[in-house]
């Protein structure tokens, strides 16, 4: 008899589930309704990316204690934790265009009678 499947692991199947649902739906909404769904989901507090950044901070503890136990190579401790840091980093530097999208996102979604001047693609990063 196989083992039933622990609820941690269907709740992560089903939010992953659902991340591509979204990211379906994303692809598809008018550009004010995107911006606002983009908001919210790079929203550091209560946003998809702060609570993944979370949760692989969280990672990063339990991978911690069990290569000190022995159970897991430091390396995998070492890769979370960085990954922790990183998405740290992202999450702080794309914090700075929130508030770009939620002003875009309260546009109306008629079009404009001259349409906006294209800004540049390429921006330096500063450090």
């Amino acid at each position: 008899m196989s083992h039933p499947t622990p609820y941690p692991v269907r709740l992560a199947d089903e939010i992953t589930r659902q991340l591509g649902q979204l990211a379906d739906h994303l692809s598809h909404l008018p550009p004010p309704q995107a911006a606002q769904v983009i908001a919210r989901v790079l929203d550091p507090d209560t946003g998809v990316l702060g609570g993944v950044t979370h949760l692989v901070a969280t990672g990063s503890v339990f991978a911690k204690d069990q290569a000190e136990r022995g159970a897991l190579p430091a390396e995998v401790w070492l890769a979370l934790g960085r990954a922790s840091n990183e998405l740290g980093d992202i999450t702080l530097d794309l914090d700075e265009h929130k508030d770009t999208l939620q002003r875009v996102g309260a546009l109306p979604a008629t079009t404009a009678a001259k349409p906006p001047a294209p800004a540049p693609l390429v921006v330096r990063r500063r450090r």
